[in-house]
């Protein structure tokens, strides 16, 4: 009764892990950029025992599973929906790739979610998101915004071009944004706030294909109805596992109370 138990205990832990998983994809179902998750199982350990007198064959094995383990938490990386704001540091990637994110130490990130704005430091004006770390251009530099830029246009290949209402060419040099993709996303190393990282599993970074969409930010992924459905599934597979721990406690009670 007691590898019973432990068994239910397994099922118990990890049905909660998943229904944890799927809480945190519909809190963000609003999150600009999101990425769902989902969870997935696999066996845990089988004992191997022998029916006593018996030859060791196949037929006489007797395999006794100890319950389930968490196999992997998988990213969902497909696209959301774009939603348009009309801003001009909102941007999008329509198709492959990740904006490109930098700090002051060097560290890269990379993100889909395209809410940027603009920090007045003493060096300049620059292009930063909600967290303060900095859009980068192609050749990994920090993009400066011009103390007398009015406005900013982007185009669908990232090039990015400032202009004054009295200058109708221009301020400066233009620049591109850089967005990268990898070999293998699910690879990616999420570290919060919507920004990944780089790790050996994902691969090295190169150039993406995608499309850059100025004044609009792309929605979180997180199909509510998917999530719905699969939390009920989860909630009766939990109480189907406590069941099977409550009978097995029942009859362990039930040998402890035996008279002879």
């Amino acid at each position: 009764m007691f590898g019973a138990k432990m068994t239910a205990a397994t099922g118990l832990r990890h049905q909660q892990f998943r229904l944890d998983t799927i809480a945190n994809n519909i809190a963000n179902a609003n999150t600009t950029g999101f990425r769902g998750s989902r969870v997935d199982f696999k066996d845990a350990m089988y004992l191997t025992g022998m029916v006593p007198g018996t030859a060791r064959s196949p037929e006489g094995n007797q395999q006794r599973g100890h319950g389930v383990l968490v196999a992997a938490t998988t990213m969902d990386f497909r696209s959301g929906s774009l939603l348009v704001t009309d801003r001009d540091l909102d941007f999008a990637v329509a198709g492959n790739g990740f904006f490109t994110l930098g700090d002051l130490d060097g560290n890269l990130f990379y993100t889909r979610n395209g809410a940027f704005d603009i920090s007045v430091e003493d060096e300049g004006r620059f292009i930063v998101n909600a967290n303060g770390l900095y859009l980068l251009d192609t050749n990994g530099e920090r993009i400066m915004v011009p103390d007398n830029a009015q406005t900013i246009s982007v185009d669908h290949a990232g090039t990015m071009r400032f202009f004054h209402h009295e200058d109708e060419f221009g301020l400066e040099e233009p620049v591109t944004i850089a967005i990268y993709m990898f070999r293998n996303k699910m690879g990616l190393y999420a570290a919060g706030d919507g920004v990944f990282t780089e790790t050996v599993a994902s691969g090295e970074r190169f150039p993406a294909d995608g499309e850059i969409v100025q004044g609009a930010v792309e929605g979180s992924n997180v199909n509510l109805s998917e999530q719905m459905t699969l939390m009920i599934r989860t909630q009766r597979a939990f109480q189907l596992v406590s069941r099977a721990l409550t009978t097995a406690d029942e009859m362990e009670a039930l040998a402890n109370n035996m008279r002879r």
